[in-house]
C-alpha cells in the first residue's frame, strides 16, 4: 500500500485520485499506525517550509518517518513542498529541514530587467544528469508542470538526477538511495506525471 502522507500542506486529494486513474492502491492518511505499515510513501506539499516542518512535528510524523525512510529504507517520493523539505534547510522561514538530504532549498532570485519571474509556473522539460528508475518511459523532451519559488540545490551532484531551466539552472528530480524527490507536479503533469507515480509504485 502507498500512504500519502496528509500533514495538513495541501494537494493530497489530487495526488490520491493520480494513483486512482493508474488503479494503485493509495491512501491519504496521518496515522502513524498506516505511515508503518506502507510500502511506499508520498510527501507531497504546497506552501511555507517552515510550516511544513512545524506540521510534521506537530502531528508526530517526524519520528516515523525518519525510521521508516531511513532505517527500514522504504522508497518515499517527495513532491515540490516534500522534496526541499528533504534538505537541511530553506531560506523560506530560515528553518531546518529533515536532512536527509545534502542541500539547501533557496528562492529565485531574479533581477528586475530579467524576464523570468518568480513563482516559476508552467511546463518545462529536464536535462538528464543520470539514470533513475522513476524515469523509465520518460523521453528527453517530455514536459512536466511546475509551481514554485524555491528550489533545492543539492551539496553532492551524485544526488541530483535532472536539472531544469528557468532563469538558472535548478535540481528538478533527485534521488538518494531510496529517498526519491521532483519539484515538479506529477499528479498535474498528465500522462508524463503518470509515468513517474506509475514507475515509483513499480520500485522493488
Amino acid at each position: 500500500m502507498i500512504v500519502i502522507v496528509d500533514y495538513q500542506m495541501g494537494n493530497v486529494r489530487s495526488v490520491l485520485k493520480a494513483f486512482e486513474r493508474l488503479e494503485i492502491d493509495a491512501v491519504i492518511s496521518s496515522k502513524i499506525e498506516d505511515i508503518d505499515s506502507a510500502e511506499k510513501l508520498i510527501l507531497p506539499g504546497v506552501g511555507h517550509f517552515k510550516k511544513g516542518m512545524e506540521n510534521l512535528y506537530k502531528l508526530n510524523l517526524a519520528p516515523i518517518l525518519k525510521e521508516k525512510v531511513l532505517g527500514q529504507k522504504t522508497p518515499i517520493l517527495g513532491i515540490c513542498l516534500g522534496m526541499q523539505l528533504f534538505a537541511r534547510e530553506s531560506e523560506e522561514g530560515d528553518c531546518a529541514g529533515l536532512g536527509w538530504i545534502d542541500a539547501k532549498a533557496v528562492k529565485f532570485n531574479f533581477g528586475k530587467n530579467s524576464r523570468f519571474r518568480a513563482p516559476h509556473i508552467g511546463w518545462n522539460s529536464m536535462n538528464l544528469m543520470r539514470e533513475s528508475p522513476v524515469l523509465e518511459g520518460v523521453a528527453i523532451d517530455d514536459l512536466f508542470y511546475f509551481v514554485h519559488s524555491y528550489y533545492v540545490i543539492c551539496k553532492h551532484d551524485v544526488d541530483v538526477v535532472a536539472t531544469t531551466e528557468y532563469g538558472e539552472t535548478f535540481s528538478s528530480l533527485i534521488q538518494k538511495e531510496n529517498i526519491y524527490g521532483v519539484q515538479f507536479h506529477p499528479e498535474k503533469s498528465h500522462k508524463n506525471g503518470l509515468r513517474i507515480l506509475d514507475n515509483f509504485s513499480r520500485l522493488i
